[in-house]
């Protein structure tokens, strides 16, 4: 196994990692802005009303593109459990 292999593993993996977790992370940036931006117009500095809505954006994002980040999952791991012979020679 050659450094380059590594590194190019590495970098499949971080970059699956990275779009794995995007669209769940966008959401709650999204919500929470949204909320922030209600809460300083209308003068409301309650620090549990932008929890709620948070964890259910991400919660629906989850269900909404859960089959596809599975799908993406399964797809990086089964590259990496057909490959693993090519790998370690």
């Amino acid at each position: 196994m050659d450094e380059g292999l590594v590194l190019d593993l590495f970098q499949q993996a971080m970059l699956n990692i990275i779009i794995l977790a995007s669209p769940l992370l966008l959401a709650g940036l999204f919500v929470g802005l949204a909320v922030s931006i209600f809460q300083a117009t209308t003068q409301i500095q309650e620090a549990t009303l932008a929890f709620v809505p948070k964890i259910l954006a991400v919660f629906f994002t989850l269900i909404l593109l859960g089959p596809w980040l599975l799908k993406k999952a399964t797809e990086f791991a089964t590259y990496i459990f057909s490959n693993i012979n090519n790998f370690v020679k």
